[in-house]
């Protein structure tokens, strides 16, 4: 379906020019992504990523921080909701439906005492709920559809589901 030029204050042309870019080269679809992090003293340290202003990082005092930002844990919680707000906002656009509220909550359970060497165990999160409202000028079957289609390709989703290979290394 065709869209307009701007769309739930979106250029969805963008979007379009780089899909056309993929299938003309797929090649363009491999990219990279970093951030590189600097410890600023206590618990707290910042993400430089890209051309922005760094994005900081604390625990709460409950964990010996000083209570400045959001901890790394609470970061990942966010890095799904924000990443499933793209993918309705994209998929709603591209179907040139107007989106007038979209909320995420996302809630994670984890057990602090493997990441203290309190216990052995998983010290990441042992579930991840969310929570997805949207109010749309579309009906209640197309927003399933658009609800499976994000669910179903949500980079970070993907990254928190599967295994994903993690090497650490030392640098001295």
């Amino acid at each position: 379906m065709a869209t307009a030029a701007r769309l739930n204050d979106l250029d969805f042309s963008t979007v379009a020019s780089l899909v056309d870019a993929i299938n003309d080269d797929p090649q363009t679809a491999a990219t990279v992504w970093q951030a590189d992090v600097r410890w600023r003293g206590g618990f707290r340290s910042e993400a430089a990523i890209r051309g922005f202003e760094p994005v900081p990082s604390d625990e709460p005092e409950g964990l010996a921080g000083s209570n400045t930002a959001p901890n790394p844990v609470e970061q990942v919680a966010a890095a799904l909701g924000n990443c499933l707000a793209v993918g309705y906002v994209a998929q709603l656009t591209a179907r040139g439906i107007t989106v007038n509220d979209l909320e995420i909550g996302v809630t994670g359970e984890l057990d602090l005492r493997p990441f203290l060497g309190l216990a052995p165990g998983h010290a990441g999160y042992s579930r991840l709920d969310v929570s997805v409202r949207i109010d749309a000028d579309t009906d209640a079957d197309t927003l399933q559809q658009v609800h499976e289609q994000v669910v179903a390709t949500s980079p970070v989703g993907h990254t928190l589901a599967n295994p994903v290979p993690v090497e650490v290394r030392l640098v001295a």
